[in-house]
């Protein structure tokens, strides 16, 4: 694949040369009247300006036991002076990111706001706040030309497709501006390509807009043009503006050119037996992105926990003397860009970021999950730790998770691992043998029949597939944001959260990029339990090592039973792995005593009022027509076969 920047092209120095680079008018107004401006030429820059320093002045090799730095991120805010934002805490293995307020530790689902006239399904600054975002806009730039400002030039996706970008933020938010560079990658301020332009978008940070203009809440403003995108950002959380803020950049410009950045995990699962399969996990937060990237936990003997009973608390275990050997190739966002898509009839990725937000409310003490740990701990460069109780100068563990209040742990602790770093790292682009989608379920029985009938691995076909990824479903006790109540959605693709415009264009992305790729296979995997079983995330595991062991997710026909339940596709009548079968009651939840048919059947009445609930929304004229085709079939109770019919490709070995 040819790189949009070529690392031999002329080169300009930023602090010098911004004004050559064709930044929009504005951007030049801000970076001119600036007192000064910083940009970083190295990594550890940013480490040091977070905590205060000049750059250049702290020794971050993990030996230095006697550096207690805390740096606290204050802000002067008209009518409440001095307020600390966040504190942040220098550990031997990195910087600790701690927020005062609670509600920043993570990400408020109705953080983004549309501030243009462009089309949109989101709400607007006009309606949710009675007025156009321009006066605020100017506000916050004029902010800005008063302080002294981090510049971080970077790319929007893979450095190869040239999507440039610029984060301008005060400097008292440093390690904002790290965590970002972590997330997206950096240009070094002194080798910026003279071909840089700012045709993604520019993100700015005001953080004291959260208490003069918004009442406390987290608000990030998406404004666009025809050409790009700007990203207001008025909190210091990463998660909706310099990480999925970013992700809505490219969402933005697939828009425009017709591909999409799909909200994923992925992974080359290596068997015992040498062959391979890439697994494509997609999901909404707290769906098992990450995880499915991660080694398998283990009991202190060896053995795997398939699940315990919530109701007897009986355990079922699994032997699995060697586990497959796993290449990360992407944690939360792969592009589909049509440079590696031409004509492929496997769908083909190539990971989106430069580094992996890596949640660990899972990881609760020290042997949970040893390779992660282990980096962790003794990382080769220091890391950066979200939502962690850290002492200056010690060690940050990432099973000491800070406490929103006494006795309630932030259940969004949070690690930023450069994707250099991560063990085993696969490089893309690759091509997808089956595209899995994650759900968690609550615990199912017949105390508390609830939509938990999913089965630890179900396979759907085409339409199906494309159905999972319009509703996303949230599911039970989301991690990552702050409303999880009840059963909700995502939205289309499980990434509408981060999109600017209209669900049915995404929509008609989605349905698209399966139709144009028949030989890329789908899967549902549930997550936390099946039926009246707690599970977390074996049940994702075990369906990755049984489906690499056989080599991907194609069945014979006999090999496989209708879900009574049409929308969850086709069940395994069995898996065995390593000679061990799976007891059918984790396959099939009719089979559990504590479930049965008739809280099976209550269950599949959630599932098909949610889905109903959820389908009707796209059916506008400019959904592709068979789209419309499929999510009318649906609606009115369609068997699998009348689905696959709709895009039938080959589901089944001769």
């Amino acid at each position: 694949m040819d790189t949009a920047l070529d690392s031999a092209a002329p080169t300009l120095d930023f602090a010098r040369d911004w004004a050559e680079l064709g930044l929009p008018p504005h951007v030049i107004e801000v970076l001119g009247a600036a007192p000064k401006i910083f940009v970083p030429t190295c990594r550890e820059d940013l480490l040091d300006w977070a905590l205060g320093r000049d750059a250049g002045s702290t020794d971050w090799s993990a030996a230095n036991r006697d550096d207690k730095a805390e740096y606290n991120a204050v802000f002067d805010i008209p009518g409440l002076g001095p307020v600390t934002e966040a504190v942040v805490t220098k550990a031997r293995n990195g910087l600790a990111i701690n927020f005062t307020d609670p509600k920043l530790r993570r990400r408020d689902p109705d953080a983004m706001v549309i501030g243009d006239d462009l089309p949109t399904d989101k709400p607007t600054y006009q309606t949710r706040f009675g007025e156009r975002f321009d006066r605020t806009r100017q506000q916050t730039l004029d902010w800005l030309k008063g302080r002294e400002l981090i510049v971080v030039p970077f790319n929007a996706g893979p450095p190869q497709l040239g999507y440039g970008a610029l984060l301008v933020c005060p400097k008292e938010a440093g390690f904002f501006a790290a965590a970002m560079a972590d997330l997206q990658g950096m240009i070094p301020g002194n080798a910026v390509p003279a071909s840089f332009r700012l045709n993604a978008g520019a993100l700015f940070v005001a953080p004291p807009f959260r208490h003069t203009h918004f009442d406390g809440r987290q608000v990030v403003v998406h404004a666009r043009c025809e050409t790009h995108q700007e990203i207001f950002a008025y909190n210091l959380y990463p998660g909706p503006s310099a990480k999925k803020g970013v992700y809505s950049l490219l969402l933005d410009i697939g828009e425009r050119e017709g591909w999409t950045t799909n909200h994923c995990a992925a992974v080359r699962v290596v068997t015992p037996y040498d062959n391979s399969l890439v697994i494509m996990h997609e999901g909404a937060s707290g769906g098992g992105k990450s995880e499915m990237t991660e080694h398998i936990h283990r009991m202190d003997d060896g053995r795997l926990l398939l699940g315990r009973n919530v109701i007897t608390g009986e355990e079922r275990t699994l032997v699995l003397p060697e586990a497959c050997h796993l290449e990360p190739l992407a944690d939360d966002m792969a592009v589909a860009h049509p440079l590696l898509n031409n004509g492929q009839r496997k769908l083909r990725i190539l990971d989106a970021e430069h580094g992996w937000f890596v949640r660990v409310d899972h990881i609760t003490r020290y042997g949970t999950a040893p390779q992660l740990e282990r980096l962790c701990i003794h990382p080769e460069r220091p890391l950066i730790f979200l939502n962690h109780y850290a002492v200056p100068g010690g060690q940050c563990l990432i099973w000491e998770h800070i406490e929103d209040a006494p006795g309630k742990p932030c259940p969004n602790p949070r690690v930023v691992i450069p994707r250099d770093m991560v063990e085993d790292i696969g490089q893309g682009p690759v091509a997808v043998n089956v595209r899995s989608f994650g759900v968690r379920c609550p615990p199912t029985h017949k105390d508390s029949p609830q939509y938990g009938i999913v089965g630890m691995l179900h396979i759907l076909n085409p339409a199906l597939a494309w159905l999972w990824r319009l509703v996303a479903p949230r599911g039970h006790a989301n991690p990552s944001i702050q409303d999880s109540k009840g059963m909700q959605s995502e939205g289309v693709g499980s990434y509408w959260a981060f999109c600017t415009g209209r669900r049915v264009d995404q929509a008609n992305l989605l349905l698209r990029q399966i139709v144009d790729h028949p030989d890329t296979r789908y899967v549902l995997i549930p997550n936390q339990y099946v039926g009246a079983w707690k599970v977390g995330f074996m049940a994702e595991w075990v369906a990755r090592e049984y489906l690499a062991r056989r080599g991907g997710a194609r069945f014979r026909r006999e090999q496989v039973s209708d879900a009574a339940l049409p929308l969850l596709g086709h069940v395994p009548k069995q898996m065995q792995i390593e000679g061990t079968m799976i007891p059918r009651m984790f396959l099939d939840t009719t089979r559990q005593s504590d479930c049965g048919a008739e809280v099976y059947e209550e269950g599949a009445r959630q599932w098909r009022e949610f889905f109903a609930r959820e389908l009707k929304p796209f059916l506008v004229p400019e959904l592709d027509p068979l789209g419309r085709r499929i999510i009318e079939a649906a609606i009115a109770g369609a068997s699998q076969d009348e689905l696959w019919k709709l895009i039938p490709h080959a589901m089944f070995e001769e």
